[in-house]
């Protein structure tokens, strides 16, 4: 259901901006497949990194700077790919990402 809903908005959108109906049919609209599958590798990977930091140090007070430090520095080239691989300005895409998480 969900995916449909998205492919709706997808479809209008694209005839709001005048793309033919042969574009649509040539695979310019995005795979809710994929779309899935790059979220959840996406989430892991953002979810090991705490765990991975954490588990090495033992120290409470130096292993939770690190955590931040590197929760924070993984927000932010998360947000930088995610713009890279949109096409979207990189700094805002950055902040965003970083603010969200």
């Amino acid at each position: 259901m969900v995916q449909h809903s998205q492919l709706d908005v997808e479809v209008s959108q694209m005839k709001r901006n005048g793309a033919s109906n042969k574009e649509r049919q040539n695979g310019q609209l995005p795979n809710p497949i994929q779309a899935a599958a790059a979220s959840a590798i996406t989430f892991t990977i953002g979810a090991m990194i705490p765990l991975v930091d954490a588990t090495f140090i033992v120290s409470h007070e130096v292993r939770l700077a690190v955590v931040v430090a590197a929760v924070t520095a993984a927000l932010v080239v998360f947000g930088w790919i995610g713009a890279f691989r949109g096409k979207a300005p990189g700094v805002k895409s950055c902040f965003r990402v970083l603010v969200g998480g």
